[in-house]
């Protein structure tokens, strides 16, 4: 019954944006009736999965539902939903005529396509849910296709993504080589050590491409910058974790991982949360810097698989819960908080027509609730208490922790760098989202952008409230959420269900809802107490001491980009910022600009100039193709000779 549930709301959200198609372009109606296909599809595809958690896990050479599956199919249905109830207002189908249509097809059928990939457990089905995914994730990025920036960021997002589905193509086909069939099961025991580690590498470039690992995540900040905020939600949120769930489900079936698989993935995922973080304290779109974060937490999220894939070649059965369980739940928590750093950032361009942090300030005066989702949400992705992001985090430091061999006769030194290495990421998103904070919210206005604006209607801080209380619930209370985190550990590597692996046990979650409640109690006091002492003791009103300060201007204020310059200079090693400042000036000088620009290390740094070089060589070889007839029979005859002489 469960998978039938799921199949009916994978089908609502498939044809939820038909209907509209027939409607005319400046009609509401197919917008909403889409929304509430969308949400009558998530009801149905959560209760569906829910409900196959109480029974025998769902198995054949088509479908497989099993705790894994359901982890992954939850937000899958809960952040579209939420998604489509925040366009109605963001992006209205009366003021997108043009793209408004295609927009909502296309968004149904990428939550229906990813749900598909999450059940299949027949390789030929996974790659037609997979190609859907792919396309329609296209066509939602370049929903302003005459843009020529949104135009190259779609583009770019194709090739990245096909590149993925040929890795994906070559996996599938070891796997059939092996197994003899194109069923997903584990592999046997006797698997080649080279076959092996094909596959898994396979498994790492194509998967890693699809969650933007870096530095394999070329792709993901300029599809994330051009999409509609409610589209970047649903890919930072849901679709990059797509990649995970397949890096997690083919890890699961091979066996006897040797150790040096879970290292590279330790350092794939610390290389990518560092310079994730890192690149995003240098960027100047605040959509752009949401972006880097999500490199930065898919690198987290690796670093768990990869510490339960040590404690598998360790035969650590408490490393591999604390590491795949901390993973798992990131891969929850960081779609929660992520979406509600878009949908506020998407509020904020609606209010202001732009996304420029240093064109932006004083907002949480106008637009309060806004601010405070937003905060709320940076608490979370900084893995601070008494939020979800400090639980995951903490089953990662624990496992790491323990995977060094500290009381335990095996152990792996290797794993030391990773501890540090996850605060100093911590440390840094600290540092950046007070940056973002201070620049957009706090201050006054630094452009006409930011005056006059109004705060988002229900229809878009509804969805943010919703995910803000998933937040503080996992936060406050995991205990609820952790039977569901061992099922899938147990589902991931079934030998550890018939030993005494809990992950109460093995943390301190008790405790982290005791510390949680009790730190929001102390806010809350201090809060009572301060406005009650301001009220008795009144305040007196009287200018600020102002050196200069009595007209304020824009130019007064700390900008983001001079706030973060410290932090840059940190790290100009390997962000290499572009600078264009004005040289020496006269004594009266003319208005000049400042600019600085942080470009991406791989695309801009590598990938563009090679291929430009690449277009440069192939070009001196355009006179070969001239348009003459006889030249073309000429160069069929020299190659039959050479043919014939090397036969």
């Amino acid at each position: 019954m469960s998978e039938w549930l799921i199949f009916l709301g994978i089908g609502c959200h498939a044809v939820s944006g038909v209907p509209g198609l027939f409607r005319r372009r400046d009609s509401d109606a197919g917008q909403k009736f889409a929304v509430v296909l969308g949400l009558i599809g998530s009801a149905l595809g959560i209760v569906g999965a829910v409900g196959s958690l109480w029974q025998p896990p769902v198995a054949n050479s088509v479908i497989k539902i099993d705790a894994i599956s359901v982890i992954f199919l939850l937000p899958i249905f809960l952040i579209p939903a939420l998604g489509g109830v925040y366009g109605l207002t963001y992006w209205k189908q009366a003021e997108h005529i043009h793209n408004g249509q295609k927009l909502r097809l296309f968004y149904g059928l990428v939550t229906a396509a990813l749900a598909g990939v999450t059940i299949a457990a027949n390789s030929i089905l996974f790659l037609v849910a997979w190609e859907i995914m792919a396309l329609s994730a296209f066509f939602l990025i370049t929903t302003e296709d005459e843009d020529r920036m949104v135009s190259e960021a779609g583009w770019l997002y194709l090739v990245t993504t096909h590149t993925a589905t040929l890795c994906l193509f070559a996996l599938f086909a070891l796997l059939r080589n092996v197994t003899g069939s194109f069923t997903l099961v584990a592999l046997p025991d006797g698997l080649g050590a080279g076959l092996a580690t094909a596959i898994f590498l396979l498994a790492v470039i194509g998967f890693g491409l699809k969650a933007g690992l870096m530095p394999l995540h070329v792709w993901l900040p300029g599809a994330h910058a051009m999409a509609p905020s409610h589209v970047s939600a649903l890919m930072s949120g849901v679709l990059i974790k797509i990649g995970i769930y397949g890096l997690v489900r083919i890890c699961s079936l091979l066996p006897h991982p040797p150790l040096w698989w879970g290292g590279l993935l330790l350092v794939a995922g610390t290389i990518s949360g560092v310079l994730g973080v890192v690149f995003a304290i240098g960027q100047h779109d605040l959509k752009r810097l949401l972006a880097y974060h999500s490199v930065e937490n898919i690198g987290i999220i690796t670093m768990g698989l990869g510490l339960a894939m040590v404690g598998r070649s360790l035969h650590r059965a408490d490393c591999v819960a604390l590491g795949l369980a901390g993973a798992l739940l990131h891969v929850w928590n960081h779609g929660l908080f992520k979406s509600v750093l878009f949908f506020s950032a998407g509020a904020v361009i609606h209010a202001t027509h732009t996304c420029e942090i240093d064109r932006l300030g004083g907002l949480a005066k106008a637009m309060p609730r806004t601010a405070l989702c937003f905060a709320i949400g940076a608490v979370a992705i900084c893995g601070l208490p008494p939020l979800n992001g400090f639980v995951s985090e903490l089953l990662i430091y624990l496992g790491l922790f323990r995977s060094i061999g500290i009381g335990h006769e095996t152990g792996w030194a290797g794993s030391a760098f990773a501890p540090p290495a996850l605060a100093l990421i911590g440390a840094l998103a600290v540092a950046c989202f007070v940056k973002v904070f201070g620049g957009v919210f706090l201050g006054v206005a630094r452009s006409e952008h930011a005056r006059h604006v109004r705060e988002a209607d229900a229809n878009m801080t509804g969805p943010m409230l919703v995910l803000v209380g998933c937040c503080l619930l996992i936060g406050l209370a995991p205990l609820l959420v952790a039977p569901l985190f061992e099922q899938g550990v147990y589902a991931w590597s079934p030998d550890l269900a018939t030993g005494a692996v809990s992950l109460v046990m093995l943390a301190p979650l008790r405790w982290v809802s005791v510390a949680g409640l009790a730190l929001i109690v102390l806010i809350v006091v201090a809060g009572v107490l301060l406005g009650l002492r301001l009220r008795h003791c009144g305040t007196a009103s009287s200018g600020t001491w102002d050196c200069g300060y009595a007209a304020p201007t824009a130019r007064m204020q700390y900008t983001s980009s001079s706030f973060a310059q410290m932090l840059v200079g940190c790290f100009v090693w390997v962000l290499r910022p572009r600078v264009h400042a004005p040289g020496e000036q006269p004594l009266f000088s003319r208005a000049t600009q400042f600019r600085s620009h942080v470009p991406d290390i791989v695309l801009d740094g590598a990938l563009r100039p090679s291929f430009r070089f690449g277009a440069k060589i192939t070009s001196s070889f355009r006179f070969l193709q001239a348009g003459n007839i006889h030249a073309y029979l000429f160069y069929i005859v020299v190659f039959l000779i050479l043919l014939l002489l090397w036969r």
